[in-house]
């Protein structure tokens, strides 16, 4: 069954409005509300609050980073178990990833949730790789690079799971995820979604001559 469940909540009060028609203050009470209804009925299944355009927002522009960090803490006060940072429009970079996500953990500590990253301006696996860094060790990402936002328009999907489980694996990361069989998934998606488009590097390149993938944590 589900191990987890994820809430956003937009750092953008314009994107709060289009996107869940609620202010951010409400989202925190929905927030709460959801964490309430779960602890009665599935306790066992932990909540995660990720923070929308985090880096940025199409609509309103800039995000200021004290808001990005006052909304983590103000989930996690109302019960969540941790809260990551999307970057919904595409529009963050590597040296502010590293920088909001320390200020982060700063606040919130080991709460500190996923980098949910999306390669609308091709800095995505640069992005994750500056959390990872910052001390991030969950990432979200899709298969073929799926993806997007009605209310970030250009946005493209988050960054391609087969290039980041090669970034990682390459720098010597287990990720205990399977490469061969990972990529192998893209004719089901393929077939399953025949008209939509998908891409990635590594599948499209091949994996290096020699490469060897740790197989720590890979049953």
């Amino acid at each position: 069954g589900v191990h987890k469940l994820t809430i956003p909540v937009s750092a953008s009060a314009a994107h709060s409005l289009a996107n869940v028609r609620k202010t951010r203050e409400q989202m925190v009470e929905e927030v709460r509300a959801i964490v309430e209804l779960k602890n009665r009925i599935a306790p066992h299944v932990k909540v995660e609050a990720g923070i929308a355009t985090a880096f940025g927002c199409t609509l309103q522009g800039e995000v200021a980073e004290d808001d990005v960090v006052r909304l983590a803490l103000s989930v996690v006060t109302a019960g969540v178990d941790e809260s990551g940072l999307s970057d919904t429009s595409g529009y963050a970079n590597p040296a502010q990833v590293g920088r909001l996500f320390r200020r982060v953990f700063a606040e919130i500590g080991d709460k500190t949730g996923a980098a949910h990253m999306h390669n609308t301006r091709g800095l995505g696996l640069a992005n994750c790789l500056a959390a990872f860094e910052a001390g991030v060790r969950t990432f979200d990402s899709s298969l073929g690079g799926l993806g997007g936002c009605p209310y970030a328009p250009g946005a493209s999907g988050n960054v391609v799971t087969e290039d980041l489980v090669f970034m990682f694996e390459a720098m010597g990361v287990a990720t205990g995820v399977d490469l061969d069989y990972l990529i192998g998934a893209r004719e089901a998606l393929k077939a399953g979604l025949p008209g939509e488009p998908i891409y990635g590097m590594t599948p499209e390149a091949g994996l290096p001559k020699g490469f060897q993938q740790s197989l720590r944590g890979i049953a």
